[in-house]
């Protein structure tokens, strides 16, 4: 039968929903390093929550850390989750912005991006599939999937044709919320393999607890990669774990090329860490308790761990499960959006104010009204128009936004950040702080003039025969839970997650 490979995510997608993305830089080389001598496919690393929370919570440059992250892991390609036109941020970023991420992403150390749009809206995705190409990295065109009446396997075929017609290199299902189920997985990967040659990758969540059954299935379907953590980073709200992948392999008789030596001695470096992050308190029971019922709420992973997080921070944890009944009615409101980043923060930050201010759709973030006007794009189906209304009010018209027609900020953010600095600043600098700016500015604050470009040059790239080859301060968006019911003005936020 045909051999069929793993994409790591421990670094990433592991590290954000189990650790809410806490995992400090030392932890993360010495698991990528480890990682590196297993043999897989690739290992995803960078992306996601991972930019904005190196500079809010752990001070550090996300570019310093996909430098290092691709010295200690030289022999294996690394991938990065990138959100199109949102590219690791909340917003629609002009196409300068976005095809410079693309290109300092690629030249420090990235050969695969994994590129997606939270409404599978190909208008959001269709420059960065071109820059992707146009600077050499492969392009893995990822589905938000999720369940409705709109989104049908037909649906899913569909735009599958579209992204191969755009350049796609290989096709990932993204199931975030972990809700697809085995037949489902079945089907899907057998009509996609019906009308494309393109290398098939599943990303699925164990969040509900039925993962095992979907590989099973996924794998007898022909399914080419799968994703996975290893052992003492999976299951949860994370994903299922590398080991059992490779022995649901063994029983299927679907050949596979790993060193399990290897793959024995990175199990001892991340039980190691993970005791680290359990001891202090960073790694929470909670997350890794199947919930069968995320089937019905369909929340991802990421955003399940924080959420939750969240709540016991502001001593609310008690009505997580409201909030959790919320959330299908608003999706649902919404025009049946998959909850992916930005969607999912969203949806559960309007979910949150309806149950605690008792009346929904009385308060509502700046980010819905902007969905609800077309700025992220096109809803997949039909807005109630009525809640449409009251949030709005008024029935103006939903435009969905042109990314071409935004103006460039580069050089008016170039300038600031002179101004600032008293320096010139980097363009890796420049990119990031047009991305996240309050976060850029409070790290950057810490360092003494120069030293950036000082890191820079000790940081350098490794040499391309070392590398496999290579298939004013904007808004930051949704970052940090906090709501005050004592008086009138109520702030929900949540931290980017996917």
């Amino acid at each position: 039968m045909k051999t069929f490979c793993i994409q790591d995510l421990t670094v990433r997608d592991g590290n954000q929903s189990l650790l809410a993305t806490r995992m400090e830089r030392e932890d993360i080389l010495s698991l990528a390093s480890a990682l590196d001598k297993v043999g897989f496919y690739s290992l995803e690393v960078w992306g996601g929550a991972t930019f904005d929370s190196a500079y809010r919570f752990l001070h550090q440059s996300a570019w310093d850390n996909l430098r290092e992250i691709r010295q200690a892991a030289p022999k294996t390609k690394l991938s990065m989750l990138l959100r199109g036109q949102n590219i690791v941020g909340y917003r629609h970023y002009d196409n300068d912005i976005l095809e410079r991420f693309i290109r300092l992403t690629i030249e420090n150390g990235i050969d695969i991006i994994r590129c997606f749009d939270a409404l599978n809206d190909v208008n959001n995705v269709r420059n960065a599939f071109s820059y992707i190409k146009k600077h050499g990295a492969h392009l893995e065109a990822a589905l938000a999937y999720t369940v409705s009446s709109i989104h049908t396997i037909e649906y899913f075929v569909d735009l599958v044709r579209k992204y191969e017609e755009m350049g796609a290199d290989s096709i990932c299902i993204k199931d975030m919320s972990g809700i697809i189920l085995p037949d489902r997985a079945r089907e899907l990967i057998t009509a996609l393999k019906q009308v494309t040659d393109l290398p098939i990758t599943l990303h699925s969540h164990t969040t509900a607890g039925r993962t095992t059954l979907v590989m099973v299935e996924a794998l007898k379907a022909g399914v080419d990669c799968v994703d996975g953590c290893i052992s003492p980073f999976s299951g949860g709200t994370a994903h299922l774990a590398d080991e059992t992948l490779f022995a649901i392999a063994d029983e299927l008789g679907r050949p596979y090329n790993i060193d399990k030596e290897a793959l024995s001695e990175a199990y001892e470096v991340a039980d190691k860490i993970a005791d680290k992050y359990i001891k202090k308190g960073n790694y929470r029971t909670r997350s890794l308790i199947p919930n069968p019922k995320i089937l019905e709420y369909e929340i991802p992973g990421g955003m399940l761990s924080n959420l939750l997080s969240q709540l016991e921070e502001q001593g609310t944890a008690d009505r997580m499960n409201e909030v959790l009944q919320e959330v299908p009615q608003v999706r649902e409101d919404m025009g049946c959006p998959p909850l992916v980043t930005p969607l999912s923060q969203m949806i559960g930050t309007q979910a949150v104010l309806n149950v605690l201010l008792g009346e929904r759709y009385k308060v509502s973030p700046n980010e819905i009204k902007t969905y609800l006007t077309g700025g992220y794009g096109r809803p997949p189906g039909k807005v109630n128009a009525e809640v449409r209304r009251k949030i709005l009010g008024s029935d103006q018209a939903l435009i969905p936004a042109d990314p071409n027609l935004l103006e460039p900020e580069y050089d008016k953010n170039f300038a600031y950040l002179e101004n600032f600095l008293g320096r010139k600043p980097l363009e890796e600098e420049v990119v990031a702080f047009t991305i996240f700016p309050d976060p850029l500015k409070e790290y950057m604050q810490q360092d003494e003039p120069g030293q950036a470009q000082e890191k820079l040059e000790k940081l350098t790239r490794p040499q391309v025969e070392a590398k496999p080859e290579k298939a004013a301060s904007p808004s930051s968006g949704i970052k940090t839970y906090r709501i005050t019911l004592a008086g009138e003005e109520h702030i929900v936020e949540l931290e980017e997650l996917v």
